[in-house]
């Protein structure tokens, strides 16, 4: 297939290339490349080709949670929002934290997923923080470890986990004190002390969704002593604040949004590279659940079809960054940092691709929305930038 008319970017610089896709290989980047022999032309003029997005925080709820999404539906939204890869939390119904369990999910996702899926093992069995996963049988099986939207609480555990791991592989903390509910505090003194642990460890580690000030001076001390600690931003806590929230349930999430200056804070980081990795936390609830009072509702939205076009919206046509930055935050940093493969816009590489309308403004509908779920507070929202078509592995699996 021929990609006709697009821009990719190269050496920092946006160029307009024509891009021809031979079986599971870029073949060929070019100026007007002929496209009379017999094979699917597509155009992209204005459009933007990326490589496909890699998202490092995403719940695809099965098994336990089909009600909510599924690996097909998950992988399909994914899709649709430019995303090739993703890390899938373990917080299903079993939870991943046995040999078992991994290989029940892995077969689900051979069987039902169009973009490649890298579940994550849980540290704790059950994600209950009382004993710990089968570590040693899942550790040369998963890309990392997270007990996601539990926390760690029981700290002797956590270190214990970090000594099985150190060397082999990285935990993704939601770093969260329970004594200090929903408190800016929950999340910074949990990063106060797990930095503790892993200074005293070695243990390589991820913090995710970070959301507070203090919290990113903390990790930024860190980095700089030499621990090998990373973090990500999401999206919402970037671009949304708590005058937002309004009661409505689709604007609840864990962590919840915060003030003004720390939402400043959070593109700071990312900006100063303190937070290297953007990722959805894209977290489905069904219709029935966040129609429930703002108090009662589960914390959670979707992400998977808003991270890049918010991302390219909001800081890269504004001037705030580059294209080459979003390329590190969405890309680049998060396989780094994970130890997965991605794909660059270069002949010879995989063609994982995702092809953005970058000139085009569209209004994100609720009938768009191809998750199983609805919870998103960017229904409504104007924005540049939603993916067109998705290419993995040579094949297109999305095209809008």
């Amino acid at each position: 297939m021929i990609l006709k008319g697009g821009k990719i970017v190269k050496n920092g610089r946006v160029e307009k290339k024509d891009v021809r896709i031979s079986g599971k290989y870029i073949a060929e980047i070019g100026d007007n490349i002929d496209d009379s022999a017999n094979e699917s032309v597509y155009d992209v003029k204005g459009c933007l080709i990326i490589p496909g997005a890699v998202d490092v925080h995403g719940h695809l709820r099965e098994p336990g949670f089909e009600y909510k999404e599924t690996i097909a539906t998950g992988t399909y939204s994914a899709a649709a929002g430019g995303i090739t890869t993703v890390m899938a939390m373990p917080n299903t119904n079993p939870a991943v934290d046995s040999v078992e369990h991994y290989n029940d999910v892995k077969a689900r996702i051979e069987r039902d997923a169009v973009i490649s899926v890298y579940p994550f093992g849980a540290v704790t069995c059950g994600e209950k923080g009382i004993e710990l996963a089968d570590i040693e049988g899942l550790i040369n099986k998963v890309k990392g470890f997270s007990d996601d939207g539990a926390g760690f609480e029981n700290l002797k555990l956590l270190k214990r986990a970090m000594e099985l791991i150190k060397g082999k592989s990285i935990i993704a903390s939601h770093a969260e004190a329970k004594e200090y509910n929903d408190s800016r505090e929950a999340e910074y003194k949990a990063v106060e002390r797990e930095l503790a642990l892993v200074k005293e460890t070695g243990c390589k580690y991820h913090f995710c969704h970070i959301s507070c000030a203090e919290s990113f001076e903390l990790i930024e001390r860190a980095q700089k002593s030499g621990l090998d600690v990373t973090c990500e931003v999401t999206p919402h806590h970037l671009f949304m604040d708590e005058d937002m929230i309004k009661n409505n349930p689709n604007f609840k999430m864990a962590p919840p949004l915060r003030s003004r200056d720390d939402r400043e804070a959070t593109v700071n980081a990312l900006l100063k590279g303190v937070a290297t990795v953007i990722a959805t936390d894209h977290a489905p609830h069904s219709d029935e659940e966040k129609a429930r009072a703002y108090e009662d509702a589960p914390n959670g939205i979707i992400g998977f079809e808003t991270m890049l076009p918010l991302v390219y919206t909001k800081l890269i046509r504004t001037g705030v960054a580059d294209i080459s930055d979003m390329i590190n935050w969405c890309v680049i940093n998060p396989a780094e940092r994970f130890n997965l493969p991605y794909s660059t816009i270069d002949v010879g590489q995989i063609a994982d691709i995702a092809v953005l309308d970058i000139e085009r403004e569209r209004e994100y509908l609720r009938n768009d929305i191809v998750s199983k779920s609805h919870n998103s507070p960017y229904i409504s929202e104007k924005l540049f930038g939603f993916n067109k078509l998705t290419i993995k592995q040579g094949k297109v699996i999305y095209r809008y």
